[in-house]
């Protein structure tokens, strides 16, 4: 469905029970869209009311001329949370979903009880040279340098085919100011001094095999500033660890929320 926020038009995919207990948010990384969570939540929608969201700029969003920053993002997501009227919720942010929902809980929002980074950008700066934040920037350029950065950056278990032609699909339609945006800029901002504020439990799931996101960076840079944080470390599982493993996935978030039900 498409939901007005923040004076644009968003993709919401909406599943699962009635919004009365407990609801998931997920935002997805640089590159995907609400789909990269679809196995995630066919685990999930028997229990919780799931709420996916194409970030501006990809998937079946608008793509506006300007305003990729995290809290340009952020306030989509918060339109459309106070527009389905959420009253108990958990973010849950793959990646650059996972630096926007840092941002968001840093604001301590009514409603929000826990928040769950997956493969999480930094609050930091990301710390790449100018010339490799150009290369990353044509990263989804086409078919072949999206098929690249599967096999060499994103990925330690192969995906099937199936999914594979999903990530092509969805890195290749994202809006080129949203392709550009994350490496060159958003990718770069620091909200250290506000994670502090996050006062939720946090549960940080990390992929044993990420090239992205490394564990040692998570653990600098997330963990020392977010101490309430539990760490999950997946075997054998790269950056886009809610396609290569599911399942596991899903089993971590359901624990993770029955703890703070």
């Amino acid at each position: 469905m498409k939901v007005l926020s923040n004076g644009i038009s968003l993709h919401v995919d909406e599943q699962g029970k009635g919004k009365g207990e407990l609801s998931l948010v997920f935002l997805h990384y640089w590159g995907g869209s609400s789909r990269t969570w679809k196995f995630v939540i066919s685990d999930l929608t028997s229990t919780f009311h799931t709420v996916a969201i194409d970030h501006r700029g990809w998937g079946e969003s608008e793509a506006p001329d300007s305003g990729y920053s995290l809290a340009d993002m952020a306030a989509d997501a918060e339109g459309i949370i106070a527009t389905l009227n959420l009253r108990r919720y958990v973010l849950v942010g793959h990646s650059m979903g996972g630096k926007v929902a840092q941002l968001m809980a840093s604001r301590r929002p009514t409603g929000l009880v826990g928040l769950i980074l997956v493969a999480p950008s930094p609050p930091s700066p990301m710390a790449l040279s100018v010339e490799a934040r150009e290369m990353m920037a044509k990263a989804y350029d086409s078919r072949a340098t999206i098929e690249g950065t599967i096999d060499h950056v994103l990925t330690a278990k192969p995906l099937s085919e199936e999914i594979r032609e999903q990530v092509i699909e969805d890195s290749l339609k994202g809006a080129p100011v949203a392709k550009s945006a994350w490496p060159r800029a958003t990718s770069q901002e620091d909200i250290t001094e506000k994670v502090g504020n996050i006062h939720c439990p946090v549960l940080v799931i990390a992929g044993e095999l990420d090239k992205v996101d490394k564990i040692d960076v998570l653990r600098s840079e997330v963990m020392t500033r977010l101490p309430q944080a539990k760490m999950h470390v997946l075997p054998g599982t790269g950056h886009l660890s809610m396609l290569e493993s599911p399942r596991e996935v899903a089993t971590l978030i359901q624990s993770f929320c029955k703890h703070i039900f």
